[in-house]
């Protein structure tokens, strides 16, 4: 099973990587154009990108944690924001793309909230053992 999440994760990171390829080159993508038919989309694709990472990353790094008082950081969420802050940072030197705060926000947002349901089911399945 980790193999499979782990495996899953890299793929997940690939398909990412594709997207922002094309968006760094001005390519087109039926992702694109489904995303702006959706109200908010570009923000919601944000959030469940880097969110679905982050919950393939932390259970892909077997949730891993640091501890900040009671709040654990995992280190895929981590590794994550690390990526999603320098992805966005990049897009000021790519003239089809827009640095834009609101994407941060939404990433930060899937990252947070994706590592909340990390330890909703790394919880019940350590209730289950």
């Amino acid at each position: 099973m980790q193999k499979a999440v782990s495996l899953f994760a890299l793929g997940f990171l690939a398909f990412i990587l594709w997207i922002i390829y094309l968006a760094d080159t001005g390519g087109a993508s039926i992702f694109f154009d489904f995303v702006q038919s959706i109200p908010y989309g570009d923000k919601l694709g944000h959030f469940c990108l880097f969110g679905v990472l982050t919950l393939a990353a932390n259970f892909a790094f077997k949730t891993k944690h640091l501890k900040l008082g009671p709040i654990p950081l995992y280190v895929g969420a981590l590794c994550v924001l690390t990526f999603a802050i320098g992805e966005e940072l990049t897009q000021a030197f790519f003239p089809s793309r827009t640095l834009d705060i609101t994407d941060v926000m939404a990433d930060v947002a899937g990252i947070a909230f994706f590592s909340w349901v990390t330890l909703l089911l790394s919880a019940n399945k350590a209730a289950e053992s």
